[in-house]
């Protein structure tokens, strides 16, 4: 298990270190499933770091503004939309392993992705299937 502090603010958070080192630990082939136990965060595979973060953010905005439109409608303004966002950028991502390496591209990174305002600290579930 991680933990990851996500603070009070939207955030893509990468998580790509702790991944790969879970998946070295392991060695060998086979999958790395990530998992966040949350209703209102996600697990993107994404380039971080060259504006794409940011731009994500703002896609989520746009897609789902933080107004009083959400019948979910506790704790900050807009909260409703933090639970919409898992249909979207699921609570899980698979990820092939070789010989303990994560298999990620070029550009590829893992990312926390977190709408909530009202909840800063998370937990990342990490497991491998070996194969």
């Amino acid at each position: 298990m991680v933990q990851v502090t996500t603070g009070n603010g939207e955030v893509v958070r990468d998580i790509t270190p702790e991944c790969a080192r879970f998946a070295a630990e392991r060695g060998g082939d086979g999958l790395l499933h990530v998992f966040v136990p949350h209703a209102t965060a996600g697990v993107a595979v994404l380039e971080l770091g060259a504006g794409s973060d940011d731009d994500l953010l703002a896609a989520l905005a746009d897609l789902l503004p933080a107004d009083d439109r959400w019948r979910h409608a506790h704790g900050s303004r807009g909260h409703g939309r933090s639970h919409v966002m898992p249909a979207l950028i699921p609570p899980f991502a698979t990820l092939p392993v070789l010989g303990g390496r994560l298999q990620l591209g070029t550009w590829q990174s893992v990312a926390l992705v977190d709408l909530n305002v009202d909840n800063p600290d998370r937990q990342v579930r990490l497991s491998f299937l070996a194969g």
